[in-house]
């Protein structure tokens, strides 16, 4: 049976990753020990989480999590396309990726959102468009990168699988790097490696970067699934062929 996980539970997820951004906040946080036990919390909370939803869902936040692990070990500390206080990922932010996608799904999946979708769907692509036009066009510090993103967002909403995902990650994730750069949790660099590309702080159109996450949970999960349905049936049939010599001794 499919279990969803309610619109105040995205917020609940929210608030406490606001919570692990002020405590790790630039002039005010603690060191590493800090961050570890930031981490194992925000492992916590994205388990109690998880076992609130779908299996399907359930694979997809697990893809999400090691996709965008992968991707921040190499935009973060290998290619400083932003930066940590420490030059590091820090512990929560594995399972923080969790949780973001969690969030989006539950604001996305909210009734609110399902019975006003259009409407919905305008206002994202409006102040998303009104903020990367803005990097663009009005900013001090230009902002490319967030004007390439918005198109990635403009895409995902309209034709992605997962289309309110999208909705929904456009608030998660543009409210959490507003909160994480504001207090100098990360800091993204002026330009991409090729020195080509200027990026604000942070890109206007992040949940639009954001959204490949969202992709490969969905693209991804059903593979998953199978494979490890394929795997217990081999060991059911294994535990089914063995138990008459069992019984026999």
């Amino acid at each position: 049976m499919r279990r969803d996980l309610p619109a105040g539970a995205g917020a609940a997820m929210m608030c406490w990753l606001t919570v692990v951004l002020w405590l790790d906040r630039a002039g005010g946080g603690g060191g590493l020990w800090q961050q570890r036990v930031l981490g194992a919390l925000t492992w916590l909370v994205l388990l109690a989480a998880l076992s609130r939803v779908s299996a399907t869902v359930r694979v997809q936040t697990l893809v999400v999590v090691a996709f965008a692990t992968l991707v921040e070990y190499v935009f973060s500390p290998t290619l400083g396309v932003y930066t940590y206080r420490f030059h590091n990922v820090p512990a929560f932010v594995p399972p923080g990726h969790g949780l973001v996608y969690l969030s989006a799904t539950a604001i996305g999946g909210a009734a609110l959102v399902e019975r006003h979708g259009r409407p919905a769907t305008a206002l994202v692509l409006g102040v998303g468009g009104l903020w990367a036009g803005y990097g663009v066009l009005v900013a001090a510090r230009p902002d490319a990168l967030g004007a390439f993103w918005y198109g990635c967002l403009l895409l995902f909403v309209l034709l992605g699988p997962s289309r309110r995902v999208y909705l929904g990650a456009f608030v998660a994730v543009g409210w959490l790097e507003l909160v994480g750069t504001h207090l100098g949790t990360w800091a993204w660099a002026t330009h991409d490696p090729t020195g080509w590309v200027s990026i604000g702080n942070p890109p206007a159109g992040a949940a639009g970067g954001y959204g490949w996450f969202d992709l490969a949970g969905p693209l991804a999960a059903p593979a998953l699934l199978r494979a490890l349905d394929r795997v217990r049936r081999r060991g059911t049939a294994r535990v089914t062929a063995e138990r008459p010599a069992v019984d026999a001794r």
